[in-house]
């Protein structure tokens, strides 16, 4: 069962947080707020769809981006502001061991972390289609194809290469479909445009030509037009990044699978995505052990000192977690390791300070 001096300083940790998380939440949407708002005038958005759409999907997702930094911050601003006024030497003095005192700030840190997971597999994944169907809809342009060369494995064995891709027309040029079986070409058809029709669900081929090989048989077949069902639309290569903040953990899974086996070059900032959803809770837990070691002791500086160095701390934390990151989706970096490296390094930081930090 909780004691008194676990509710204490979980009031403390718990509600510090909260009102500094509202407070730069705020400060982020009259920013925001200050740059959109002409985008919001010029495109008559209704200002119910502001408020309940765009900003009540905004504010989630942006609780979590903020999470492990605030409740670093957290930690610091209320556990100096215990050390200045002598609470921590009462509390050690009264015969409570400094590794019974970090009891409540481990279920703190769950809570937030547990917080943290919720948000970003269940929360945040719709509230992100909302909030980025109204923002192409009133404040940017969607996002145009530009994709030139596109090579994809729509089936196994089964290939398609595209030279260009007209976005406005779902039109394709210099088309080719090549089947492979046992390592071997078995079927290939080469077309000069390929166009997908919407309403139909088909794909029209224009000036064709196919190979059928079976062993030393051949067979070949021309025509200037033809219409027919293909294993993949033009949602299989045009790829946002931005797609995958719309996805559950499951989905996005399942997604990173069907990109692996077309072959894509941004498999990298998808599996980067997925990783991220698990190690930004754990960071919450390492920062939290960070920022307590590192002001539970009274200084001459006092809570400003705490703050300074607590602040460069996180700063070099994110930088370190951006620099990984880089790695790998620009590199030959896992995606894993590259966002459970910061943790790891942060992490034995973090027990160091707590073993000397009662000393």
């Amino acid at each position: 069962m909780l004691k008194i001096l676990d509710i204490y300083i979980m009031r403390k940790f718990l509600g510090t947080f909260v009102y500094a998380i509202s407070l730069i939440i705020l400060i982020v949407v009259v920013f925001d707020l200050s740059e959109k708002i002409d985008n919001f005038i010029e495109n008559r958005a209704p200002l119910y769809d502001i408020i309940f759409v765009y900003y009540a999907n905004f504010i989630p997702y942006f609780i979590n981006l903020f999470n492990p930094l605030f409740t670093f911050i957290t930690v610091v601003f209320f556990t100096s502001r215990m050390a200045f006024n002598t609470e921590i030497i009462a509390i050690l003095s009264s015969g409570v061991s400094f590794r019974r005192l970090l009891r409540p700030y481990l279920y703190s840190a769950i809570i937030l972390s547990l917080l943290s997971v919720y948000l970003s597999n269940v929360v945040i994944p719709p509230a992100n289609e909302k909030r980025l169907e109204f923002e192409s809809q009133y404040v940017r342009k969607p996002e145009t194809f530009r994709g030139r060369n596109i090579h994809m494995q729509i089936r196994p064995g089964v290939f398609i290469y595209l030279e260009t891709f007209n976005e406005r027309t779902l039109t394709g040029y210099r088309f080719t479909l090549e089947r492979i079986e046992d390592g071997e070409l078995n079927y290939k058809m080469l077309a000069t445009q390929a166009q997908f029709n919407e309403d139909e669900g088909h794909w029209t081929i224009s000036n064709y030509n196919i190979r059928e090989l079976d062993g030393t048989n051949e067979k070949l077949s021309f025509g200037r037009q033809m219409d027919t069902i293909l294993p993949f639309t033009p949602n299989d290569f045009i790829q946002n990044l931005k797609d995958m903040e719309t996805m559950n953990y499951k989905e996005l899974n399942e997604f990173i699978a069907n990109e692996r086996l077309k072959g894509s070059e941004a498999v990298s900032f998808y599996e980067v995505e997925k990783h991220r959803r698990l190690a930004f809770p754990f960071a919450t837990l390492v920062l939290t052990f960070i920022g307590m070691a590192l002001s539970s002791q009274k200084v001459r500086g006092g809570i400003g000192l705490h703050l300074g160095a607590g602040i460069t701390l996180s700063f070099t934390f994110i930088l370190f977690m951006q620099v990984t990151t880089t790695f790998a989706t620009k590199g030959n970096l896992h995606p894993m390791l590259s966002v459970w490296i910061p943790n790891i390094v942060y992490g034995l930081l973090g027990l160091y300070l707590l073993k000397v930090a009662p000393k």
